[in-house]
């Protein structure tokens, strides 16, 4: 028998990305270990992970290219070699460019690969041929990331392991459990030396039971309770004016226009919350010497989200808490890790041309004109479940005009809508070079075993279609470690100091920054005023007010949606493992027992969840874990599991108040029994 052990790195799409230790036999992965060696992974991997040898050899992969052979959508399609698929995809780009243009084609990859490598250089093919280019992320955290550039710069937050020094930890809006679970490791280990977890969440869940306060706050209010917090700590003389004069600009202006009008009284009543709860969080957080602040993305995917981060991430200025160790916030660390990404995603082509708004794919397939997008290509994503108005981005898949193809591991809903499928490797049959977003660590890992079946990289299918295109850029000829050296060889910063050579043989190397939090704003300061945002026409300084459109639609719909990750399908990646679909249950929706008593619906029931966009079928779930008035939906499902759609098909594509973002929590809907129950 052909046993080892493979030092890999989790490529999924989680702030963690954890070392791990994989058991190879024969060829194939019988177990996944958290590897002991890297401090943040701290020897266990999540009960997701544990499964992937499952997701590596589920009997649902792909094995072979497919051409459709049937409808849109039917996902009806017959085997085809390599080199049909690639004749057939080059022929018809070729046939497409010349007609229309570069323009008419799209083409991307997105977050089921983290690597640095096997996700950009998909990218860097499109950027080449001078197509139209998608602003990814937009369905996730560009309003959260540009409210935090506004306020803090473009750099990496608290580090994660510096919790060890904290002395109270607030988990805003993130459910630990869930979707951070190496730092809620090192949350619980500090809770034994008697510091104190305060959650912050409209949802009782796992974290928030566990917690030692959990404070249940009205969706989108977030920006209220932060400044009412803010008003305590002025006028009860918890402020650090020298940190404040030092190392802040602006706090004056948001002290005498904006604290007045967050009275504990007034941000009680916008935030469902108790005056003694905010008093008393106030009183907690302004006496912690090291408060960390864990910032959940969610509380910034709706209409006012920027703001609501911006008044979060600027109460450790107020205490002076980002200047110790152990205080702070943490949204990202992504940004620290300066290294030369263009080399990957931008080899050449224009340095501008015309953008697609991730969460606007379906309008920008339907209605995007000279010229209009003939051509789409995706990899690592699944925009027919996970993009809002998921019934547009259908509608334009089904064009028959559209020639579409999907590289995916999976037929996933997307792949039923393509032209070509191409099976694609997972990160476990890839090597890359992982860059953590929620922890300080870069890695280089080798794939742990052969891609199954005829699965090809992202890298390998980049640069071959690359060849056939005529491209010439160096990085399409390149192997992974020579990609990845190049890639440091042209670093700033911290990474700067990584030699190139090495970095394949290094293991986990820490890339956490030393001292206080540092500002890369233009005043080079802790921005509560920002001149940047003044000059844009935007709000320059944080605070709360009703948004119209939220208004007008909760006048017409008696509740609204709260989306969050679940547990054991926290991505569409994970539903490829049987294993973790039963785990988690069947597609559910989760109601106060007042909302389903006055419904007249009961637990378990088929239910039907609807608004003017359409409806989805789930299975009902009674709980007390939510608030009245909201219908809490866990996890993103492929429609096989419901039978009656995504969720994301009764969300509109409408932009969030910064970083033009996804709004999934402004949607308002009902719920009723189904028919098919009837």
């Amino acid at each position: 028998m052909n046993v080892e052990t493979v030092r890999a790195v989790c490529a999924h799409d989680c702030p963690d990305m954890c070392s791990l230790l994989v058991r190879v036999e024969n060829g194939r992965v019988v177990r996944i270990d958290g590897d002991p060696g890297q401090p943040f992974t701290a020897g266990f991997a999540c009960a997701k992970v544990n499964r992937d040898a499952e997701l590596v050899h589920s009997p649902e992969r792909l094995r072979t290219p497919l051409r459709r052979v049937g409808a849109k959508g039917a996902g009806e399609f017959a085997p085809i070699t390599w080199d049909d698929a690639l004749d057939e995809i080059v022929s018809r780009w070729r046939t497409i460019m010349a007609e229309s243009g570069p323009l008419a084609v799209l083409g991307y990859a997105y977050s089921a690969h983290q690597g640095q490598i096997n996700r950009g250089l998909v990218n860097g093919l499109f950027h080449a041929l001078g197509a139209s280019r998608l602003r990814a992320g937009t369905v996730c955290d560009t309003c959260c990331e540009t409210a935090w550039d506004m306020t803090v710069g473009a750099i990496g937050g608290a580090d994660p392991e510096a919790v060890a020094d904290s002395d109270l930890v607030v988990s805003w809006g993130a459910d630990l459990v869930a979707t951070n679970v190496h730092f809620w490791a090192k949350v619980e280990i500090a809770r034994k030396r008697g510091v104190k977890l305060v959650v912050i969440d409209p949802r009782k869940s796992r974290t928030a039971r566990r917690a030692d306060w959990h404070l249940p706050i009205r969706i989108g209010t977030d920006a209220a309770l932060a400044l009412g917090v803010m008003h305590i700590l002025a006028r009860d003389g918890l402020c650090d004016r020298d940190y404040i004069a030092r190392h802040t600009y602006g706090f004056d202006r948001l002290e005498g226009e904006i604290l007045p009008r967050f009275a504990p009284e007034r941000a009680a009543a916008i935030t469902g919350l108790a005056v003694a709860d905010i008093e008393g969080f106030a009183a907690l957080y302004g006496n912690a010497k090291a408060a960390f602040i864990r910032l959940g993305e969610g509380m910034t995917r709706l209409a006012r989200g920027g703001e609501a981060l911006r008044a979060v991430a600027l109460l450790p200025g107020v205490t002076g808490a980002y200047g110790r160790k152990g205080g702070g916030a943490l949204l990202l660390t992504a940004a620290s890790c300066e290294l030369d990404y263009d080399f990957v995603r931008k080899p050449s082509g224009p340095v501008e041309t015309r953008t697609v708004n991730h969460l606007r794919l379906g309008e920008a397939l339907l209605e995007l004109s000279g010229p209009p997008i003939r051509a789409l290509f995706v990899a690592a994503n699944n925009p027919a479940v996970t993009c809002p108005d998921a019934g547009k981005v259908r509608r334009g898949l089904a064009r028959d005009d559209l020639f579409t193809v999907v590289h995916d591991p999976f037929l996933s809903m997307t792949a039923r809508y393509a032209d070509i499928v191409l099976p694609a490797a997972t990160y476990l049959e890839t090597e890359d070079l992982y860059r953590a977003y929620g922890t300080y660590y870069l890695q280089y890992a080798p794939r742990a075993v052969r891609p199954q079946g005829e699965a090809w990289s992202n890298v390998r299918l980049a640069q071959t279609l690359a060849r056939r295109m005529g491209l010439d850029d160096p990085v399409f000829q390149m192997a992974p470690a020579e990609i990845a050296a190049a890639m440091l060889r042209g670093a700033r910063g911290r990474a700067a100091a990584i030699d190139p050579e090495r970095v394949r043989n290094a293991g986990p190397i820490r890339l956490a920054p030393e001292g206080g939090q540092e500002f890369r704003t233009p005043s080079g300061r802790l921005e509560f005023y920002s001149e940047q945002l003044a000059a844009h026409g935007q709000p320059p300084m944080p605070d709360w007010r009703p948004d119209p459109d939220e208004e007008r639609d909760a006048a017409r719909w008696p509740l609204r949606l709260l989306t969050a990750p679940g547990y054991f399908q926290s991505h569409t990646a994970f539903s490829g493992v049987e294993f973790l679909r039963r785990r988690e249950g069947s597609p559910c929706c989760m109601l106060h027992p007042q909302d389903a008593h006055g419904r007249g619906l009961a637990d378990g029931q088929l239910v039907r969840l609807f608004n003017d966009r359409g409806s989805v079928g789930l299975i009902l779930r009674v709980s007390d874990e939510i608030q009245p008035g909201v219908v809490l939906v866990p996890g993103q499902r492929p429609d096989s599991e419901t039978g009656a759609g995504t969720v994301n098909i009764l969300c509109s594509d409408r932009y969030t108040d910064m970083g033009e973002g996804a709004t999934y929590q402004s949607t308002f809907l009902d719920v009723a029994a189904s028919p098919q129950a009837e």
